[in-house]
């Protein structure tokens, strides 16, 4: 233990806050709690900013666009659900996890939800869908399903998850594209050429956080963001490269991604926090039908029930957490918490909330604990008023750190028996198809189907648990999801 650790165990050990999230009980102090909640709400602030744009890019079945088109007020709930539901995690379930908008679910509540409804039914929805998985939660359905699941298969989730959010920064900060075209699909910057300012910033920005982290500087992610940061604000205001996309009909390709950074005019903005509240449970069965809702919920409710297993298990894997079953301490306490949040998003017309992967960046900054949770929850609610602030921070300088979070979880891959085909192949694909298909939930239920599918075929479908060939089975109709709405509508 460095340290920087056992001065905080000694200095805190007596204290409520110590006792309450057993800090120094798993290793850690306040120092690297707090610094762990800065950085992961530094690396997931961006979903303030993309998720209005998300929820904007489509209409409902009158044509009309979420909250009257108003982005500001989509960002400030944004904020403030996602604030509320991480302290809540941090209090109830003391895990160093963080929660918002869930990526991917905000995109199909847009644009597959919304388009056969209104607005307030599809949040109406969502909040349905919330509900089930809380059911599911207390009647034990849901941690009994992650029990079930292999630990080898849970070190695959793992890593894959750590490809993920390497490919995800890889392409947020442009240094890996798409070609437009079908071979191949994507390419190292324009031309397979790095250009423009900002992926030069990002090269910058991760060559110091593996530098710091190489040198086991204490705060080795936080310096990088915020001195990426400064370094961007002057790239800009130099070159004034200006944005990826300028106007609906123009685009900049070597712009900044998201946030262009700049000196803020303002620091301090009041929310308009209109938005909350506006749902209907109801409406949807009319408007939509009866099999299309149904089909429409299952297919949220696939995705949120097995994103949250493999964050958590990452996330408990990385930070040393997992009990002798792979689990995480507080289960039960982390699954309801991130029910509620489905739930809370809906009722706050901003798409489910879910928890993040980016909260490995935290953890790879020294957190263990939900003291680093209230920290970044608190963020979030300050950013509701001092959003300019935020905007500051491009994704160049935030994302180098996942390629390092990757690299970290990754190393978890020794963990699987690669001699053993019924664990190594299913493992392969559950690892192979997150980055691939930009997906945690196809990773894990295509590493379900086949583990299942092995069992089977070698005459050994006694050793598979039930719930698993429950959950191989509803992941083949997850996939087939489109026929199946079509044959059924």
């Amino acid at each position: 233990m460095s340290s920087e650790a056992t001065s905080g165990t000694d200095r805190s050990g007596t204290s409520g806050i110590d006792r309450f999230f057993r800090i120094s009980e798993r290793g850690s102090s306040v120092g690297r709690e707090v610094r762990g909640g800065i950085v992961t709400f530094l690396t997931m602030a961006y979903i303030i900013v993309l998720n209005p744009i998300i929820l904007l890019g489509g209409t409902d079945m009158n044509g009309d666009l979420l909250a009257g088109g108003d982005g500001a007020q989509i960002a400030a709930a944004t904020a403030l659900v996602a604030g509320v539901l991480t302290i809540l995690m941090g209090v109830v379930a003391n895990f160093p996890i963080a929660l918002a908008t869930g990526l991917g679910l905000n995109a199909f509540v847009t644009y597959s939800v919304a388009s056969q409804m209104t607005w307030a039914d599809a949040m109406g929805l969502v909040v349905i869908e919330g509900l089930i998985i809380l059911a599911l939660v207390f009647t034990g359905f849901r941690k009994a399903v992650f029990d079930a699941v292999p630990a080898q298969l849970k070190v695959a989730i793992a890593v894959g998850i750590g490809l993920f959010l390497t490919i995800i920064a890889l392409v947020d900060a442009g240094f890996v594209r798409s070609t437009g075209i079908g071979a191949p699909p994507i390419q190292i910057g324009i031309g397979n050429q790095l250009q423009g300012w900002p992926v030069l910033v990002f090269c910058f920005g991760f060559l110091l956080v593996i530098a710091l982290y190489s040198l086991r500087v204490p705060g080795a992610i936080l310096i990088s963001i915020l001195v990426t940061t400064v370094v961007a604000i002057v790239v800009e205001a130099v070159a004034e490269v200006g944005p990826t996309f300028v106007d609906p009909a123009t685009v900049n390709p070597v712009g900044w991604n998201l946030n262009v950074p700049a000196v803020p005019d303002e620091v301090v903005a009041v929310p308009d926090l209109g938005l909350l509240g506006e749902f209907s449970l109801l409406g949807s069965w009319e408007n939509a039908g009866f099999v299309t809702v149904c089909l429409l919920i299952f297919t949220l409710l696939i995705s949120d029930f097995f994103d949250t297993m493999g964050t958590m298990t990452a996330i408990g894997e990385e930070a040393g957490l997992l009990g002798e079953d792979g689990a995480p301490p507080n289960t039960q306490r982390i699954l309801v918490v991130d029910s509620l949040a489905a739930a809370a998003g809906g009722a706050a017309g901003v798409s489910s909330n879910t928890s993040y992967i980016e909260s490995a960046s935290g953890v790879a900054e020294g957190a263990r604990t939900g003291l680093a949770s209230v920290v970044t929850g608190i963020l979030f609610l300050l950013a509701t008023f001092i959003a300019p602030v935020v905007e500051v921070i491009p994704n160049e300088a935030a994302v180098p750190a996942l390629v390092l979070v990757g690299f970290l979880m990754m190393q978890q891959v020794k963990g699987i028996d690669w001699d053993d085909v019924e664990i190594a192949l299913p493992a392969f694909l559950t690892i192979v198809l997150m980055p691939f298909t930009y997906s945690i939930s196809v990773g894990v239920g295509a590493g379900f189907v086949t583990y299942a599918f092995l069992k089977l075929v070698r005459r050994k479908a006694g050793e598979l648990h039930p719930l698993l060939w429950v959950v191989a089975a509803l992941f083949v109709v997850y996939f087939a999801i489109s026929p199946i709405t079509g044959w059924l509508t």
